[in-house]
């Protein structure tokens, strides 16, 4: 690194150290019982764009708050990696590649890793893959595909081809190849951590071929190690979704993302419900001596958790689809819940959810006395936050000529659907 770009560098973490002061979470209430002995977080998609904005302030808190989380266990108290699956940065520019360093070098203590994959969608902009790859790698002093092993315990990252045009390469699956053999002979039994930016295709919440944020490389190559856990963004869908943990030969996880929420809702695809770019999530991922794997998604805003998982081993298949589904239970109103419609905007209590996973939309329907009901309106709530409101409202459109029952009808992501709500 040459004098001015190492003097330029020190300016950025000086004001990145002064950013941080302003930043002070506070650990979400732990009510589990698990003894972890390794712990790390992950997220995607923190599009920073220069130091002190407001992506790089939340990948700053998610580091602090990640400490304190580690700091109120007793048992294991240390962080052993912040890992970020691509889209770091927002364009890839220079300042933004060097401001990642500024704002992680102040906040990191200790031996805790840093690990980051780059991503052709954002961070490729500035100075096309290998210009960026490049660029990280010499700031970050790592390279852009990784193998590391922690506390015994294999991550492997894959970022995009240093080969402009070319989204991964052969040299890079076979790679891939080497390095889960590699992992699978030191230990068969444990978990072996993947990242990627991209979602494996029709996997998680997201990656489905209508989504579109799915790719198909490395689908041949993970189905053959069920041991893996294999983390990706892109799609930025909520971290608590029950779709965004998928399971068939290995496990997917959807990472959320730092910066905004997008969903798909009905046909509707790349839908930014209100108050979209306040939405930040993370997963705390932590591994016991038995190689269970504990999953605790984390609203950033809020700093509370938003969901837990537990794998009582890597090969644990508790959260296929079929499992998911076979779970899945209708939402349901309290009794008493009210409805109020006020010229055309339906507002009522939210129902509860019946079975630990988010209602996912609210459907409005006018019913006339033959029993035909018309679809009138929708809403989805604000399920991917911790402070879910408890009331909701919708806009109600195409109501018919005539005498009818308003209904409202809740339903989880599975389509399972309340008993309605009627006025």
């Amino acid at each position: 690194m040459n004098g001015l770009m190492a003097f330029f560098l020190s300016v950025l973490i000086s004001y990145g150290t002064l950013v941080s002061l302003f930043v002070h979470p506070q650990a979400p209430q732990d009510t589990g019982e698990f003894t972890p002995v390794m712990r790390f977080v992950i997220t995607s998609d923190a599009h920073i764009t220069t130091i002190g904005d407001v992506q790089t302030t939340r990948l700053e808190k998610m580091i602090k708050l990640s400490y304190k989380i580690a700091e109120k266990d007793a048992e294991y108290n240390k962080l052993d990696a912040v890992l970020v699956a691509g889209d770091i940065t927002d364009q890839g520019t220079k300042i933004a590649i060097n401001s990642i360093k500024a704002a992680t070098e102040p906040v990191l203590k200790g031996d805790t890793q840093f690990l980051g994959v780059i991503a052709e969608s954002h961070d490729s902009r500035g100075f096309g893959q290998e210009g960026a790859c490049e660029l990280y790698s010499q700031v970050m002093g790592q390279e852009t595909d990784f193998h590391r092993v922690i506390n015994g315990f294999h991550f492997i990252g894959i970022s995009v081809s240093k080969i402009d045009g070319e989204h991964y390469s052969q040299y890079q699956k076979d790679w891939l190849v080497e390095q889960l053999d590699a992992a699978v002979a030191d230990d068969p039994t444990k978990p072996i951590f993947v990242m990627q930016h991209e979602h494996i295709s029709n996997t998680v919440y997201g990656s489905s071929d209508f989504e579109g944020w799915g790719m198909p490389d490395f689908a041949d190559i993970l189905k053959k190690y069920p041991q893996v856990i294999d983390f990706s963004g892109h799609s930025h869908y909520p971290i608590n979704d029950a779709r965004s943990i998928w399971q068939n030969e290995y496990t997917a996880i959807g990472t959320g993302g730092l910066y905004y929420v997008e969903l798909t809702v009905d046909d509707i695809r790349t839908v930014h419900p209100q108050g979209y770019r306040f939405v930040s999530s993370f997963w705390v991922v932590e591994v016991d001596a038995n190689n269970r794997i504990r999953l605790r998604a984390v609203d950033l805003g809020a700093q509370e958790y938003l969901c837990e998982y537990i794998l009582e081993s890597p090969f644990d298949r508790s959260y296929t689809p079929e499992a998911q589904q076979a779970r899945s239970k209708p939402p349901v109103f309290a009794d008493g819940a009210k409805l109020k419609v006020s010229g055309s905007t339906a507002k009522f209590d939210a129902a509860q959810s019946a079975d630990g996973m988010p209602i996912f939309i609210y459907r409005a329907f006018a019913v006339d006395a033959q029993g035909n009901r018309t679809p009138v309106g929708k809403a989805t709530p604000k399920y991917y936050i911790h402070n879910v409101p408890d009331t909701v409202k919708i806009k109600l459109e195409n109501l018919p000529e005539g005498e009818y029952t308003l209904e409202i009808v809740a339903e989880n992501c599975y389509g399972m659907q309340s008993a309605p709500l009627k006025k």
